[in-house]
């Protein structure tokens, strides 16, 4: 039988053993937090781990009481980030993320003719949600086209296709083209569009243009609207008497600038010295002296035979009435009409 003082020590013993094993400072985990947090516990003493904001639990425990041993039991528990809702897609722009996952930041961007309407960062909350909303790229839009002073709107067209606008709605890309008002001419481009920030293009001006009267050409006439002035776009008419050819165009129009589109000119005929001569005109062997009896008009181009007497054989020469002057090539010979036993150049065999 064991003495009462022997058992009272014993107990003594135990006790201080006992009271010698208190836990540890519980271990770390990522995200989480224990509470109460202190540098040891007495056997029996609680403690509860949780997950941060912004992360949740995962297996594992969460309560733990300090065993008399003074070792905690292992904990598996794992604080994982919340994820928010698939937000990789911006219709008319595009998103820019690495992860979903909390506390992560997306940034948004829209495309050329659209506009951010909201944020352009976003963040995932502790809760798992977007914050602030998620934006939406809005088409870029422009104001009535404004019509320059003397002109009018001619067409109006949607970047989509060819269905005209009208009103506020014209959305970036859509065009607008201007017309000016009669004697009124355009400086600068005629069509304008909306741009990405929602502006017009340069608008073109419109001037009331006037050209002086055309003079008369020698040898010629002119014709134009019988008017106290001519504007832009007027037209005249020039002709040469006989014997004379128009250089330039039959029609003139009176241009932006204030002048005319050409001064057209009456050239003379020419006189055709030679009196037999065997010519190539227009891709034909021709009679000069029968194709050209009434002359030669101006611009007018022939070619003459010539011989080249070393190799004995023949080589042609252009020769064009200019103004009533026509030069004949050195090179050519014309024979008389008695020399019938001379062959000419044309006959001969070309070099």
């Amino acid at each position: 039988m064991i003495s009462p003082v022997l058992f009272l020590f014993s107990c003594f013993l135990c006790h201080v053993a006992i009271a010698g094993r208190t836990c540890p400072r519980p271990a770390d985990l990522p995200f989480a937090t224990v509470t109460p947090l202190q540098a040891f516990y007495e056997p029996g003493e609680q403690i509860v781990y949780s997950c941060q904001p912004g992360y949740a639990s995962r297996g594992g425990m969460r309560r733990f009481t300090c065993p008399l041993s003074g070792i905690w039991p292992v904990n598996t528990l794992k604080c994982i980030p919340r994820v928010c809702p698939f937000a990789g897609i911006l219709p008319n722009g595009s998103v820019r993320y690495t992860t979903f996952e909390y506390p992560n930041t997306i940034s948004f961007t829209c495309n050329s003719g659209f506009y951010l309407n909201g944020t352009k960062f976003a963040k995932c909350t502790e809760e798992g949600k977007w914050s602030p909303d998620l934006p939406v790229c809005a088409p870029v839009t422009c104001p009535s086209p404004p019509i320059p002073k003397f002109a009018v709107l001619s067409i109006s067209k949607s970047s989509a296709g060819n269905s005209s606008f009208s009103g506020d709605n014209a959305h970036y890309g859509n065009t607008a083209v201007f017309k000016c008002l009669p004697h009124y001419a355009m400086f600068g481009n005629d069509t304008i569009t909306c741009t990405e920030h929602g502006n017009w293009t340069k608008l073109p001006e419109c001037r009331e243009v006037k050209c002086p009267f055309p003079s008369r050409p020698n040898n010629g006439f002119v014709n134009y609207p019988a008017k106290e002035a001519l504007y832009y776009k007027d037209k005249a008419t020039y002709g040469c008497h006989e014997k004379y050819v128009l250089d330039g165009p039959q029609e003139v129009e009176c241009s932006k600038f204030g002048n005319w589109s050409a001064e057209p000119s009456c050239k003379a005929s020419c006189s055709v010295s030679v009196k037999k001569a065997t010519v190539i005109f227009e891709g034909e062997r021709v009679k000069i002296q029968e194709k050209f009896k009434n002359g030669m008009l101006h611009g007018q181009k022939v070619s003459f035979f010539c011989k080249n007497k070393e190799k004995k054989c023949s080589y042609t020469e252009d020769a064009q009435c200019i103004d009533g002057t026509l030069e004949i090539p050195k090179c050519f010979k014309e024979h008389s009409s008695l020399a019938f036993w001379k062959t000419d150049a044309s006959d001969v065999k070309p070099c």
